[in-house]
């Protein structure tokens, strides 16, 4: 077969179509298969991820191009993430290592970051401690350590294998000093102590809708995913739990994906404020400790 492949543009041609023809999803990152097709091939090569041009007609050796198709089959027939090929994915500007273990980075939590949660935190250098539940990869802790300079950050998960992908990104960042990396179910061996941010992207998929998930998601943990009949089994005890963790003036975080509706029933009396996202106002709410 590799006979039938002489350059990158050839790879390029011949992944695109494989990846329209399976009908792949693309929630992680690419949002078509040309996108997708040109990160892989240049990951694979360790080529420049920005440069595609000046390297379409080059020759490729026998064996990159087996390494190319073996790629193209691990996404179009397995249907394996992108990240979880190439082992890396991006958040923002921040870039982050991923594997099996955890997630693949996706948050629109990450959008508000960069801007600290203006205005509802009014000074981000009196932030000092950050409560960071269900941290997956650990890219939201990174994200937070850096949007409040003077902020420790404790970040938690259930999952003993989510923290050690965790563990490698906050060495890779350096933050060692300022992230804490806890195991525990939620608050339950969280130290006892108050915090004045609460920030969460918990499990919050439905169960009706865990059964129509593309094939990519269902690679993925389950157990970051799934948040039970409504979605909302996690986001309640969490809710529950942040008015004795809160400071006063403490504000929570809470990341819900389509699950608006869902949220509203489960929450009834809380007033909640629905912030503003690059897929508008229905993923994100924002709750403060006198309101909880």
């Amino acid at each position: 077969m590799t006979n039938n492949f002489s350059t990158i543009r050839d790879v390029l041609r011949y992944a695109v179509t494989r990846f329209n023809n399976a009908k792949l999803f693309f929630g992680h990152g690419s949002t078509n298969a040309l996108d997708e097709a040109a990160y892989l091939i240049l990951h694979t090569l360790n080529l420049p991820l920005d440069k595609l041009d000046p390297f379409l007609d080059a020759r490729l050796l026998p064996d990159e191009i087996d390494s190319l198709l073996d790629v193209i089959r691990l996404r179009s027939v397995e249907r394996q993430p992108a990240a979880y090929i190439t082992k890396q994915a991006w958040l923002g500007d921040y870039h982050f290592y991923v594997d099996e273990r955890v997630l693949v980075p996706r948050s629109f939590i990450a959008e508000l970051i960069p801007d600290q949660f203006s205005p509802w935190v009014g000074d981000a250098d009196a932030v000092l401690t950050i409560l960071e539940l269900c941290t997956g990869s650990g890219c939201l802790a990174i994200m937070l350590a850096d949007a409040f300079p003077n902020a420790h950050v404790d970040a938690v998960d259930i999952s003993a294998d989510a923290l050690q992908v965790a563990r490698r990104n906050v060495d890779d960042y350096q933050l060692q000093d300022r992230i804490t990396l806890i195991e525990s179910n939620l608050y339950s061996a969280v130290p006892d102590k108050k915090y004045d941010l609460i920030i969460t992207n918990p499990p919050y998929v439905n169960s009706a809708s865990m059964g129509k998930l593309p094939e990519e998601y269902q690679r993925e943990p389950q157990i970051a995913l799934a948040g039970g009949a409504d979605g909302m089994d996690l986001v309640r005890s969490i809710v529950a739990g942040a008015a004795k963790r809160l400071t006063p003036q403490g504000v929570l975080v809470v990341e819900i994906g389509n699950e608006r509706a869902h949220a509203e029933l489960a929450f009834p009396t809380l007033e909640l404020t629905w912030m503003t996202t690059s897929a508008g106002d229905d993923m994100v709410f924002l709750t403060t400790a006198d309101k909880l």
